[in-house]
């Protein structure tokens, strides 16, 4: 059970290990123009070096899940923290785009580790309910890294180049090694732990791809979350370029979403003291759809303001406060025996949602924000599709 304060330490630091994950993605934002500068390349392969750290999270998460079962949740994440903080290094040292793509994937498979992991230490300590609680309280943490991500980057593009932003992710993955290997407990009991056989590996995972519930709810989670990239990916574009904000300024405009984000959870936890986690993912969905179905219409109409548009993000992350934590802790509830691999599978099916809607936003180019809109509400239909889909087979699966 969780204690009675709201921050137990084992989940400040689940929290900040999931955030080096955001850090990564959200801290060099303000630098994709100087990266393009710097490294003599087009805008669009900059954008794309996002996609390839999205395609390595998902990637990696397969991965990790099997490790995690077999060896526990800690080793795993020491090698992948260590692996994030020496590729960060050579992402510092990159002279061409190319070299830059390659160790932003290779800082990806180090960086999953805090992505598929935390999920299954949470999933070993607490119930369904509880989980849902924590992953709320989890976004509260790592909600704050996409907040502080870009006005970081920002303000070290005052006094360094594009490659001090990757020092300061050498400094924050250091830190975390050192922080996991000194206090974090293990949560997985020996007994439990599944062989590291490849034949059994690849059991559980067509188990898992053939579980319905489980499937509809990672889907209904992780596409909703393929929008928060395609929103990542398109909005330095979008806020920078069309709407002429000053780069100073763009974390601001990007750090008000997140924070309403970070509310939202929070509001979602307290709820799930009254509300069973399968009504508000319900409401939620319902309200999001409304949100990015307006910004569509809205593009498409010719009145998109920078208001409109803020009114639009707002309305679609606040709904993701409650999406996110509920989907997951369903879609986990009866994967008790295999947390480790249903937790990296529900990761790498979000991150290759991810990474598509990431590429669709950066290869679809316009004088507008319809690519954005657009992709947004592709992401948030389907989200919704699979949400009302998993409800429906579970109350089909009442005694």
């Amino acid at each position: 059970m969780l204690q009675n304060t709201p921050f137990p330490r084992w989940l400040i630091l689940l929290g900040l290990l999931t955030a080096i994950g955001p850090l990564a993605i959200d801290m060099y934002l303000p630098a994709f123009s100087a990266i393009a500068m710097g490294l003599q390349t087009e805008p669009g392969l900059v954008e794309r070096t996002l996609a390839s750290y999205l395609l390595g999270l998902a990637l990696a998460q397969l991965f990790y899940g099997p490790v995690a079962d077999r060896f526990g949740r800690k080793p795993p994440l020491i090698l992948g923290l260590v692996i994030f903080t020496l590729a960060s290094f050579m992402c510092a040292q990159s002279n061409s785009i190319e070299h830059l793509s390659f160790w932003r994937i290779v800082q990806a498979f180090g960086g999953a580790a805090g992505m598929a992991i935390p999920r299954a230490v949470i999933r070993d300590r607490l119930n369904t309910r509880e989980s849902a609680r924590a992953m709320s309280l989890l976004m509260l943490i790592m909600g704050v890294m996409p907040i502080l991500a870009p006005l970081i980057g920002a303000q070290v593009l005052l006094f360094s180049d594009w490659r001090g932003i990757f020092s300061v992710m050498v400094f924050t993955g250091g830190a975390l090694l050192l922080a996991t290997v000194l206090s974090l407990q293990e949560s997985m009991p020996k007994e439990k732990a599944l062989p590291l056989k490849p034949s059994h590996i690849a059991n559980n995972y067509l188990s898992l791809l053939q579980h319905r519930s489980f499937m509809c709810f990672s889907l209904a989670g992780g596409i909703a979350s393929a929008g928060m990239f395609a929103y990542i990916a398109g909005s330095p574009r979008v806020f920078i370029h069309l709407f002429e904000i000053n780069p100073q300024h763009f974390g601001f405009y990007f750090g008000a979403n997140a924070a309403a984000l970070i509310f939202t959870s929070q509001v979602s936890a307290y709820l799930l003291k009254y509300y069973a986690p399968e009504k508000l993912l319900r409401v939620a969905q319902n309200v999001q759809i409304i949100f990015v179905l307006a910004g569509v219409m809205l593009t498409l109409s010719g009145a998109l303001t920078l208001t409109t548009l803020m009114i639009v993000l707002l309305g679609f992350m606040a709904c993701q406060g409650f999406i996110n934590p509920n989907a997951a802790a369903l879609a986990l509830s009866a994967q008790g025996k295999r947390l480790g691999t249903a937790s990296a599978l529900m990761g790498t099916l979000q991150m290759l949602a991810g990474a598509l809607a990431g590429l669709a936003v950066s290869s679809w180019h316009s004088n507008s924000a319809l690519p954005l809109t657009t992709v947004l509400a592709v992401c948030v239909s389907l989200s919704w599709f699979f949400g009302r889909k998993a409800l429906k087979i579970q109350v089909e699966n009442l005694p």
